[in-house]
């Protein structure tokens, strides 16, 4: 990958950026360093929570009434709280039972970010896809955007499994952005997504031109999730991330798996990295299989707590249904913890098809996580094979480093734009408003 040499001057943009909380945050942490490190100069404009940054990136905090704040999350705020037109369109529209944050975040964010345009050689927007990114753009501002996955896969996975038409109608009502980001984003010159599969993905069910999409794989900071050899592992213990209990990840699935795992394995426990949600499909089936003893729920840690969890399993394992890529995966095969994947999404594409770093189950099946997983703990040899081809992928495919070249040439791209395929007096012509976006310029 070349540098043409010029430094630059990046604006980057998240909704939320906490660190140790969802793909967005860890991508915002490690791509702004990588980016520092090549010499070139970020500024991050990022909703709470707020990232912890290197301390040579430019942190500007754009607030919220944070509404889905840990531990009253749709609360009502206090009046006081109320002093922008913003706060009450994000209170106005999550108590329609939409999901605010993106929308809202880029209406802030564009006033914070307008004074300083000529600051800044370019804009990355992280997944926000806000209008107001569309307004920067066509007000002179050359602009990526990352997509790690489709949402509309997210949506459709839910909606699937909804159980009744109130839940239906909730789910409908949360995804309601959906739509103006699928707009928004054919509006972006560059797109940048995380795998083939996720890029294939994203132009069937957003319609954006497939030459304006670059595939661009996250990484992983392989000094900090690595083996730790004086953490002995627990015999036949499984671990998992789940920062969400929701269908898209699986979790019912491997509950299961677990549940078929007893009568070989009656030592089988699973370790669980995320917060227990009560009453869902999962705690019922936890309940209905009798399996409280074997299930623990973490809740949120630190990430050396999540380091020590992965040397001290015998199995790590992703059962999601569908993985724009799959930050756990790589976590995992750094530490050198023997991993069982499902074929959902681009797992199969991260782990590698010829299954010598992880083994691959079928998506939505816990008969076959269980044999997976089953076939790992019958046979120690194949166990240390796995984890020593897995760490072996991680270092030669996911760096930091390779992750922030490869996204420096899409900013030259777009800052230069001959050979795009893109339009830019199409794209500003094409632009039209929200009248919400008016009312609140």
């Amino acid at each position: 990958m070349a540098d043409n040499g010029r430094k630059l001057k990046i604006a980057f943009c998240v909704y939320r950026g906490n660190p140790y909380s969802g793909g967005q945050g860890v991508y915002t942490k490690h791509l702004t360093e990588a980016l520092t490190d090549l010499g070139h100069s970020v500024t991050v404009f990022s909703g709470p929570p707020y990232p912890e940054l290197d301390g040579r990136v430019e942190l500007v905090k754009v607030p919220s009434l944070e509404l889905y704040r840990d531990p009253d999350p749709f609360r009502v705020p206090k009046l006081s709280e109320f002093r922008t037109i913003f706060d009450l369109i994000e209170f106005g529209l999550m108590s329609t039972g939409a999901f605010p944050e993106p929308r809202v975040f880029g209406y802030r964010a564009r006033r914070l970010l307008r004074p300083r345009m000529l600051q800044f050689d370019v804009l990355h927007d992280n997944q926000s896809l806000s209008w107001s990114i569309v307004k920067l753009q066509s007000q002179g501002l050359p602009t990526v955007a990352s997509i790690h996955h489709p949402i509309t896969v997210d949506r459709e996975l839910e909606f699937a499994a909804a159980k009744n038409v109130k839940a239906r109608i909730g789910i409908f009502r949360f995804y309601s952005f959906v739509g103006f980001q699928k707009k928004v984003a054919r509006r972006i010159p560059l797109i940048l997504t995380v795998s083939e599969v996720s890029k294939v993905d994203m132009v069937a069910s957003m319609k954006i031109d497939p030459e304006r999409v670059k595939v661009v794989p996250i990484a992983v900071d392989t000094t900090v999730f690595r083996p730790i050899d004086t953490i002995t592992r627990e015999k036949h213990q499984i671990v998992t991330t789940a920062s969400a209990d929701v269908a898209l990840k699986g979790l019912i699935y491997l509950v299961a798996a677990v549940a078929e795992l007893i009568d070989e394995f009656p030592t089988v426990t699973l370790v669980i990295i995320g917060a227990k949600r009560e009453n869902s499909d999962v705690q019922q089936l936890v309940k209905k299989m009798r399996l409280e003893d074997r299930i623990f729920f973490l809740g949120k840690v630190s990430q050396t707590e999540i380091v020590e969890q992965y040397a001290r399993a015998t199995v790590a394992c992703v059962p999601s249904v569908y993985e724009g890529f799959s930050l756990p995966a790589i976590e995992a095969m750094a530490c050198g913890t023997p991993l069982v994947v499902t074929d959902g999404g681009a797992l199969p594409e991260v782990v590698g098809q010829d299954q010598t770093a992880a083994l691959i189950a079928r998506a939505k099946d816990g008969s076959s996580l269980a044999s997976a997983i089953a076939t790992i703990f019958r046979d120690e040899k194949l166990a240390r094979s796995l984890s020593h081809h897995a760490r072996l992928r991680v270092l030669s495919n996911y760096s930091w480093r390779s992750t922030a070249l490869a996204t420096v040439e899409c900013y030259y791209k777009v800052i230069d734009p001959t050979g795009l395929g893109y339009d830019e007096q199409v794209a500003q012509d094409d632009f039209q408003e929200p009248q919400a976006y008016k009312a609140s310029s």
